[in-house]
């Protein structure tokens, strides 16, 4: 995949002249707009697993895309340690993969269950919601800024009771 023809142009690039000096989740707070996930990450008691050698590929949901979620939605799985854990390991994968080296199909995530990839010029995808930013690299893996927040099959958050 040409990645110049995939993502807005040097947004993949930025990162490759000089070395990583910051973990995922360091990295994630100083990019400024994944402070929902990064926030929701310390909720939720992952920090130290994400800060952890790695390497880990993250599929980070922006502030834009926490959102689009119902009403009170978030609010309501913040109250749910556990149910937060799951959604948040969802969006990470084991292992090292540059917006060039995900290939369409199945990658299993650290909640468990597979997200779905798919890859196509001029974008990538995972479970519907596009890469907006790819290839921002950290010191234990790389991160993939997405549209929206996924969730494993049959999951959903619901607004809150009026």
């Amino acid at each position: 995949m040409d990645q110049s023809k995939s993502f807005p142009a040097g947004d993949a690039a930025r990162n490759t002249n000089t070395a990583p000096t910051k973990n995922i989740v360091d990295t994630m707070i100083a990019a400024g707009n994944f402070t929902t996930f990064a926030s929701a990450v310390n909720a939720a008691g992952l920090y130290d697993e994400l800060v952890a050698k790695g390497p880990f590929t993250v599929f980070a949901p922006t502030d834009e895309a926490f959102k689009k979620l119902p009403a009170g939605g978030y609010d309501n799985v913040l109250k749910d340690v556990g149910k937060l854990k799951a959604i948040l390991n969802y969006h990470v994968v084991s292992g090292y993969f540059a917006a060039r080296d995900v290939k369409s199909g199945e990658m299993m995530t650290q909640q468990g269950s597979p997200l779905t990839a798919a890859v196509s010029s001029p974008d990538v995808r995972v479970n519907g919601a596009r890469v907006t930013r790819a290839d921002i690299v950290a010191t234990n893996g790389i991160i993939h800024a997405i549209d929206t927040v996924i969730l494993p099959k049959n999951w959903q958050l619901l607004a809150a009771a009026a």
